[in-house]
């Protein structure tokens, strides 16, 4: 999250330097090869992300959405629904990026990103079922 955050700040540039710098200074207990493929995943998938946040949330312009629960639900949202590997069930996913809104962002933060993937997981729940059930 916190690349994907600074590599929005920076208008979409420099994406390996963040990330290899936030590797070395944040990751010490947390897989390298997993934050790679999550950060690029991400970028990879963003355009259908963002679409189904503003499906989500239509009353919040996804630039006005802040750049913390923004990226917190991106990171959520690939991993329950874009990660070819299904490393992580998708409501240990949404417990996650909660704990991190609540930690990293604004009071109402939480509240956000629980609507927003709840929303989305609603949304595609027959398709999450199997993957839950870990």
């Amino acid at each position: 999250m916190q690349s994907l955050y600074e590599w929005e700040f920076r208008d979409h540039k420099d994406l390996d330097e963040i990330v290899t710098r936030n590797i070395a200074e944040f990751a010490k207990d947390v897989s390298e090869e997993y934050v790679w493929k999550v950060v690029r995943g991400v970028v990879e998938n963003i355009d259908a992300i963002n679409a189904l946040i503003v499906e989500a949330a239509p009353e919040w312009p996804l630039e006005q959405v802040a750049r913390v629960d923004k990226n917190v639900i991106r990171v959520a949202v690939y991993e329950m629904l874009f990660d070819p590997e299904d490393d992580v069930p998708p409501r240990v996913s949404i417990n996650e990026a909660i704990e991190v809104a609540k930690t990293f962002g604004s009071e109402s933060s939480s509240k956000f990103v629980n609507g927003v993937l709840g929303f989305i997981y609603r949304k595609h729940e027959e398709r999450l079922k199997p993957r839950d059930v870990r």
